[in-house]
């Protein structure tokens, strides 16, 4: 009599790429003003962020900045002192209420505004705030970020700003909390003649002043704070349209002179993006706005319609495929992984940064999602099997609540794979796909919590995911399937998983097995050698001498 057999579908090598957004530092211990940061605090309950102008000019020779920001707002409830964050060395000078200074004071990266009498419910109103300093230098954009300073090839100016993580905070003053987005925003961005300035949204307008000139530009729909950025240096322009879901969608490019030639060709590559992921997760979020790619003095940003490119117009992750499975090679990651954001970062925004894996998760799948469009399945399942080298589990993916942290860069690849398992376990792909369509649309333009992503896949699927949730958010366990011999049989479990875990899971041959943390019999022909689906991100692991004449791996 053959014994079953459950092989394993892949192997994995380690490599240490990570994907490009930046990853706040793990921290050990919180302080208050990481509390201030990432909490809604009394000082921030009472008011809703509604439109920001932002004004900015900097001084290139003295690494400096200077500028206002007119914050526009309406009265939650009751309240006359207000938050607002900048840190240090910036410094706000000044603020400005109905024409009257406001008094100020500071406790560490945290200013407060004291009006002058309660304002009242419902009530809409404006402060502006005068800044101005030497803001925080990146060090390694977009990874250890702030203001960037840097020259183009032919010595001349160029300059952004990479603050996902660090905060806009750090640059300009405001309510730097991602569960307060305003409705739009403005930036007017006064440089020198030689120069040109690009920001979020679409170009308003350019005043000419004495040697300088300022860009306006305008943001129509809800952005995040860090998202909200100047681009500064010698560029040039196009423009096409695509012919998406909701009509035609304006398209525009912006890259250094002397890289025109190579970026047309390799921007033709937005279109194929667009298409495909306007095909699994809905029309592109923000049509008013319209889509640029702009040429960055680092490697990418998911900035709202301005996704930040720096690639070097080439395919691959720098030249280099991530997964390993050679599929990363045929196209250009920043491109259809920043973009991607649109959807999953933009459109949907987590409240707070312990959450963030609904952005970067589903944004890495959305890579997944490309290649399986042009590829076909296979393809797409070889890539995200391949993400699994780099998944660390080192710590939970959710991080800690109400003190601006993070969790595991396992975001990435191992939210990519938990969205890839869920998708084996639905097991019907138009459904899936409604689902990602739905959640773009029924959360459009909205902050989220992962309780309330989770709980939408859960309902929509008709299948309860919260153990599965459970499992690959919230612990570093990768479930494992354990088999033994029973009575001319076989039957399993799982275990190293929560309580009450019971993924079913797939095998080759199309068969269901549902086992729980209890020993179940399986119904299976104890003749036939099977494998189970290496698209489930799980390990496997015969328990006892029953196989060991068989080489088994250990991890699926």
């Amino acid at each position: 009599m053959k014994k079953v057999l459950f092989l394993i579908g892949f192997a994995l090598t380690l490599h240490s790429i990570s994907a490009c957004a930046q990853p706040l530092s793990q921290k050990k211990s919180f302080t208050r003003q990481d509390t201030l940061r990432g909490s809604v605090t009394p000082e921030r309950a009472w008011w809703d962020a509604t439109s920001y102008t932002i004004s900015v000019i900097p001084d290139y020779n003295s690494r400096s900045i200077s500028g206002s920001n007119l914050v526009q707002f309406k009265v939650l409830q009751p309240g006359q002192t207000m938050q607002i964050d900048l840190q240090a060395p910036m410094q706000l000078s000044k603020a400005l209420f109905q024409g009257k200074e406001l008094p100020l004071k500071q406790d560490g990266n945290v200013y407060y505004l004291q009006f002058p009498q309660q304002l009242t419910r419902g009530g809409q109103h404006a402060v502006v705030l005068e800044y101005k300093g030497v803001p925080r230098s990146a060090v390694n954009p977009p990874w250890d970020g702030g203001w960037i300073w840097k020259k183009d090839a032919k010595g001349r100016p160029w300059m952004s700003v990479a603050v996902q993580g660090l905060g806009a905070s750090a640059w300009y003053p405001c309510k730097d909390y991602q569960g307060d987005e305003p409705d739009s925003a403005f930036m007017n961005i006064t440089v020198p003649d030689s120069l040109v300035a690009v920001a979020n949204g679409r170009l308003l307008g350019k005043t000419s002043n004495n040697g300088t000139t300022t860009w306006r530009w305008g943001v129509s729909n809800p952005i995040n704070n860090y998202n909200l950025v100047p681009y500064i240096g010698k560029y040039v322009n196009w423009k096409d349209t695509y012919k998406g879901e909701k009509g035609n969608l304006d398209c525009s490019y912006w890259v250094l002179d002397y890289n025109e030639e190579k970026a047309r060709k390799q921007f033709v590559q937005a279109h194929q993006t667009l298409q495909a992921l306007e095909h699994w997760f809905g029309p592109y979020p923000f049509y008013e706005d319209n889509y640029k790619l702009v040429e960055s003095p680092h490697l990418g940003m998911e900035h709202q319609s301005a996704v930040a490119y720096g690639n070097r117009f080439g395919n691959g992750y720098l030249g280099r495929d991530l997964s390993g499975s050679g599929w990363g090679l045929k196209w250009d990651y920043i491109i259809v992984h920043e973009s991607g954001h649109e959807w999953f970062g933009n459109n949907i925004t987590t409240k707070d940064v312990a959450d963030m894996w609904v952005q970067e998760g589903f944004t890495d799948y959305s890579e997944t999602l490309f290649t399986e469009f042009f590829h076909g399945k296979k393809a797409g399942s070889e890539y995200v099997q391949g993400l699994r080298a780099s998944i660390q589990n080192d710590m939970p993916i959710i991080g800690p609540y109400g003190v601006n942290q993070e969790g595991s860069g396992d975001m990435y690849y191992k939210g990519a794979n938990l969205i890839h398992t869920i998708r084996q376990v639905i097991n019907d792909d138009k459904l899936f796909r409604d689902i990602l369509r739905g959640l773009n649309k029924d959360f459009y333009h909205k902050t989220v919590t992962t309780q309330q992503v989770e709980q939408y896949i859960s309902q929509k699927s008709k299948i309860d995911f919260s153990k599965v949730f459970d499992q690959y958010l919230r612990t570093t366990q990768i479930p494992v399937l354990e088999f033994r011999p029973d009575k001319g049989g076989f039957e399993c479990r799982w275990t190293n998983c929560v309580e009450g875990f019971n993924m079913p899971v797939k095998t080759t041959t199309g068969k269901w097995i549902k086992p729980g943390t209890e020993w179940t019999r399986l119904k299976l022909d104890p003749e036939q050698v099977i494998s189970i689906d290496p698209n489930f991100y799980i390990k496997a692991n015969p328990s006892g001498n029953f196989f060991k004449q068989k080489q088994v791996s250990g991890r699926l």
